[in-house]
């Protein structure tokens, strides 16, 4: 059976504090969710199992460039067990076991991908662990390829033998294991591949630190890194120019945007995260939306909750029900199909403020509204839970 609710049942909310990352490590509950919206680890008791776990390629730095934690403000620093899982061993250990799982559960995937091809380049998703998306983006004409956040470095290394290309870079849109974690093990088999990323972030084996707005050519794919914090100090989305191909260009975002949902600010303010999202939507309509995780219909039904009468959004969940029923993929989407039903992308919509029951206050900076809105929509989706 597939997670998730039909348009029929009736969705509650629930905290998820309940299990400890004791129960999680040991395998009690196999399809767990990671860090993008799901497992709020800053909830969970940490009592990691003696037990020797099945090893992988080491992990590379456990620590924090200097400084990087200070950047975040005070009020908005992470909970002690999340830097335990964002900044030492113990993440790693969980990574592992979820890798493990994911593989004993899902041999094939979690979901049945569908490769998008355009002339001259081809997008393959890999579904990795219970519901991330690594992404395999290659410029067909040379076989010179590029992956972005290899979470299985196994599950990636099938799929760039099966295509039968060059693996050059490496994009890592943010630290978080279930993202970074197959950099070490694809690196030692490619010895020529560059792994880029913010130097903001403690990713394992950064060769080549980017900037806001800096750009990198693989083959003939050009990608942009653009600075999104908030879902870490050092989160970046890339964007694929599609021009070369007659494509609209492709959006690869990590843990700041899913369909119909956003990732959890851990290193940053709702400040913070609105003005990230706000980088995404500026990108343009027609731009492709190629999400870190698959979370459709969690997502969606729990915006269904705040907008009832939203046509758009009952159409995108009845399709997802039919997606995910089929273990088919949900993504890509676009900006401007997520800017008619995404509720984090809709702050500024008066019916989605009256049903959160906020209201501008008199004077109030219309942007700082926005960012109570999101606050508030985000505390809401912490405490929800599709059953």
């Amino acid at each position: 059976p597939i997670s998730g609710v039909s348009p029929t049942q009736q969705p509650h909310a629930s905290h998820r504090g309940s299990r400890t990352l004791q129960s999680l490590l040991r395998g009690c509950d196999t399809h767990i969710p990671s860090t993008g919206d799901g497992l709020y680890l800053g909830q969970q008791t940490w009592d990691p199992p003696g037990a020797e776990l099945p090893s992988l390629a080491t992990p590379g730095p456990l620590t924090e460039p200097p400084g990087t934690w200070g950047l975040m403000p005070r009020a908005v620093c992470p909970p002690p067990r999340y830097s335990l899982y964002a900044r030492t061993r113990l993440g790693y250990l969980f990574y592992q076991r979820q890798v493990k799982k994911a593989r004993e559960r899902y041999p094939h995937g979690h979901s049945v991908p569908q490769p998008y091809c355009f002339p001259g380049v081809k997008i393959l998703p890999i579904p990795v662990l219970s519901n991330n998306y690594s992404y395999l983006v290659i410029d067909t004409g040379s076989s010179q390829a590029a992956v972005i956040d290899p979470s299985d470095p196994l599950a990636v290394q099938a799929a760039i033998e099966e295509e039968g290309v060059m693996l050059e870079a490496i994009f890592c849109t943010h630290k978080h294991w279930d993202h970074s974690g197959g950099n070490e093990a694809l690196c030692q088999k490619h010895s020529s591949c560059r792994v880029y990323g913010s130097a903001l972030d403690a990713i394992p084996r950064l060769t080549n630190p980017l900037t806001d707005r800096e750009k990198v050519t693989v083959g003939c794919l050009t990608f942009e890194a653009l600075a999104t914090p908030g879902h870490t100090v050092g989160h970046m989305v890339y964007v694929l120019d599609g021009g070369p191909f007659g494509s609209p260009p492709c959006l690869f975002s990590g843990d700041l945007l899913f369909l119909a949902g956003c990732g959890r600010p851990f290193e940053g303010s709702p400040e913070t995260m609105l003005a990230s999202l706000d980088v995404a939507v500026s990108l343009g309509e027609d731009t492709l939306l190629w999400p870190g995780h698959e979370y459709a219909l969690e997502c969606l039904t729990f915006a269904s909750l705040l907008e009832l009468d939203n046509s758009a959004l009952e159409q995108k969940l009845q399709w997802a029900v039919q997606q995910r029923q089929e273990k088919r993929s949900t993504c890509p989407s676009t900006l401007g199909e997520e800017q008619t039903y995404n509720p984090f992308l809709r702050t500024h919509r008066p019916e989605l403020q009256e049903a959160l029951g906020l209201w501008q206050a008199g004077g109030e900076d219309p942007d700082a509204f926005r960012a109570r809105v999101l606050k508030e929509m985000r505390r809401r989706k912490d405490l929800y839970q599709a059953t």
